[in-house]
């Protein structure tokens, strides 16, 4: 073998690239103005499949660039501007690919290759324009910001630079000219508070607002009022006016002090990728563009090669495509047909639920309680939230009416009659669902599913006094149940395989990501919070204050574990940690503390009225106040917590609970907000150790979710 063909290329080892082209067509501009060439990214595809860029893109996008730049040169064109396929511009970097790049110097070619390709675009001897058409995110904003000009549309639902989420940094430009385009503070939430508040995206108006785009059109003739609008800036008749950026170094070095407090409470230092973005941010402010461009090619060099961000590719493939494809899902054709949905409950849950079902579904909900006014207040409630979505104009009034009078309730359970899938959302005792369930069979079909929406307990035992077990299904969604993307599917010892897959099918159309877990106290998510609250509860108990128990777990989970038992509240907490403790004695933790505070009616630990979380003083003084006290500081108790959630995971597999460890982490990332730089759970625990230290062996095969060695 040659040192030729030793040495493969990034371009070479994307084998299953999918290409984006970069087609261009010459579009007269009106009075004679010359002449606009117009690419279209478009890799064949519908908007399902949104354009990426992998090195051959890279490369079909700067022979086009090059092509263009000798008809400029000719006087040929007097324009050159780029767009999506419909609804998408694109998303980015190919990172289906990244697998394949086995080395930094790979690394270093991929990222100077997308450099060298903007920068053509850039520096086009014409003025350039980018029409952001659809979604755009990560490599593809960066496209636009190497525009003159930039176009939005007020339709487009996401623009994004979503790198430190995954553990990447916007590496093609984004951390160099967008803080040179919209100033400092403005750059720091796109690039570093967006992406470490899950993920959040903005919208075409508000990208528009921060200045990402120096006009906002109407989605339904978008493209020909941007070549309009083009020919406006190209005849002088339209300015373009945007703010000086203000380059003060102390309110500069301030912002990026500030952001990484942020990136310190969120990650606990845990992560590599805020802080490298922070950097070349900071760097930004007097950097020329070669320098900023070099210096994100090393920095995205590093990190294609680091654990955080294989970690998160995994997890970013687990959302993307496990989720779509559950483990254990009985075939789909076995499902029966959903015309109608009967919901036991009218409180907060039930009515949460009846918009979902009422929204996804389309299909008759009916409420019931045991009042006529709890019936009212949830019909009530489920048509107030459908007002607010018309207000927001996500429904017309058609849609709106429609849908208000697919809901209504009623105290006599007689409506289910002819439900297909009734769920119950009722207190959290067996007793009371058994009785809720044994009065419904009595009015539904045999063939109508019955779904409870318990957290904990038993499915078997549930169903165990019906003439039909084997349609009792558990439908566990996490809340806000508009928000969760989660949902636990369990079948119980009888449930049949129709049973299931009408569940799952269920599941799918109303969007969320459904996971197989077996009938086990607790099931997936819940055991797993309730072992690391539980544990977390213990350090505390035994004499380490509060906010070293919380602090220690940033960067572990999405927020502090005494945070998050005020979000759940107090008392759903205690229950789900005594029926474990039940379940499972010798690990769970039942804290006296929690008891007392749950006892006094407390909603939580913490005051989150000015917006942080301020330990309720009544609160302190219920904490429990041992003896002889035992303190650890923080790396002790994140290795102990760790230590004890391998633990659970291990036997949680053991068992059955889930099909697989990715099961446990895709779980962990939608139901619980587990980053997704660590991989969710289980990558987290194998590059730190703490697996095969306490289990004996890793989670995932070397490879799956870390970089090569």
């Amino acid at each position: 073998m040659t040192a030729t063909t030793e040495k493969a290329t990034a371009a070479t080892d994307f084998a299953t690239e999918v290409v984006t082209r970069t087609p261009a067509h010459d579009i007269a501009l009106p009075d004679n103005a010359g002449t606009l060439a117009l690419i279209t990214l478009d890799n064949g595809f519908d908007h399902t499949k949104p354009n990426t860029f992998g090195p051959q893109s890279i490369a079909d996008l700067t022979a086009t660039i090059a092509a263009l730049r000798q008809r400029a040169e000719a006087g040929e064109i007097v324009a050159v501007a780029v767009t999506g396929k419909p609804f998408i511009f694109a998303v980015g970097a190919d990172l289906t690919g990244v697998p394949f790049i086995g080395s930094r110097d790979q690394a270093l070619e991929v990222a100077r290759a997308g450099h060298a390709a903007y920068a053509a675009f850039s520096d086009l001897p014409v003025p350039t324009f980018a029409f952001v058409n659809g979604a755009a995110m990560g490599g593809g904003v960066e496209l636009a910001l190497s525009a003159t000009y930039r176009t939005m549309s007020a339709g487009v639902p996401a623009v994004a630079l979503p790198e430190v989420f995954l553990g990447l940094v916007p590496g093609w430009g984004g951390c160099w000219r967008l803080p040179n385009l919209v100033g400092v503070e403005k750059a720091i939430t796109v690039v570093v508070e967006n992406p470490l508040s899950q993920n959040r995206m903005l919208k075409g108006t508000q990208a528009y607002e921060l200045g990402m785009a120096d006009v906002l059109l109407e989605p339904a003739d978008f493209l020909e009022e941007s070549v309009a609008w083009a020919a406006r800036v190209l005849s002088g008749e339209a300015a373009v006016e945007r703010p000086d950026v203000d380059r003060d170094e102390t309110a500069w070095d301030a912002a990026i002090g500030r952001a990484r407090k942020l990136a310190d409470v969120k990650t606990g230092r845990q992560a590599r990728s805020p802080y490298a973005a922070l950097d070349l941010l900071a760097a930004a402010r007097t950097a020329t563009r070669e320098e900023g461009f070099a210096a994100e090619d090393e920095v995205l060099a590093d990190l294609l090669m680091s654990d955080e961000l294989r970690a998160g590719l995994y997890a970013f493939d687990l959302v993307q495509k496990r989720a779509k494809r559950p483990a254990g899902a009985p075939d789909k054709a076995l499902a029966r047909k959903v015309t109608k949905v009967g919901i036991v409950g009218a409180g907060l849950m039930a009515s949460q639920l009846a918009l979902l079902f009422i929204q996804r579904l389309q299909v008759p909900v009916v409420l019931t309680d045991i009042d006529d006014e709890r019936v009212a207040k949830g019909v009530s409630y489920v048509h107030a939230e459908l007002d607010k979505l018309a207000g927001k104009g996500r429904l017309n009034a058609d849609k709106l009416n429609r849908y208000k009078a697919l809901v209504t309730g009623s105290t006599s359970k007689d409506g289910f009659a002819d439900a297909d899938f009734v769920i119950e959302a009722v207190f959290e005792e067996m007793s009371v669902k058994q009785q809720v369930f044994a009065e419904v069979e009595a009015v539904v079909s045999p063939e109508c599913v019955l779904a409870t929406n318990t957290s904990s307990l038993s499915i078997a035992e549930m169903a165990s006094k019906l003439e039909h077990p084997e349609r009792v299904v558990g439908f566990h969604f996490f809340n806000p149940v508009a928000v969760m993307p989660l949902l636990e599917v369990i079948p119980g010892e009888r449930t049949e395989d129709a049973t299931l897959a009408t569940a799952f099918a269920v599941g799918k159309a109303l969007k969320k990501t459904c996971i197989r877990a077996a009938d086990r106290p607790s099931f997936i998510v819940n055991r797993l919070l309730g072992r690391f609250m539980g544990e977390a509860a213990k350090i505390l108990d035994e004499g380490t204050p509060i906010e070293v128990v919380d602090r220690a777990f940033a960067g572990l989970a999405p927020m502090p574990p005494f945070v998050l038992i005020g979000l759940v509240g107090p008392a759903i907490a205690l229950h789900n940690g005594e029926t474990l403790v039940r379940a499972f004695p010798d690990r769970f933790y039942a804290s006296p503390t929690l008891q007392r505070i749950v006892a006094a009616g407390k909603r939580g630990f913490y005051d989150l009225g000015s917006g942080r979380p301020v330990l309720d003083p009544e609160v302190a003084e219920l904490i429990e106040k041992p003896a002889e006290p035992v303190v650890l500081d923080l790396a002790q108790v994140r290795q102990r917590v760790l230590t004890v959630l391998a633990d659970e995971a291990r036997r949680m597999l053991d068992e059955g609970v889930a099909q697989a460890p990715m099961d446990l982490d895709l779980a962990m990332i939608t139901g619980a907000g587990f980053q997704f730089w660590n991989g969710g759970i289980t990558p987290l625990l194998d590059r730190t150790g703490v697996a095969e230290a306490v289990t004996g062996s890793r989670f995932l095969p070397v490879g799956v979710a870390n970089a090569p060695a």
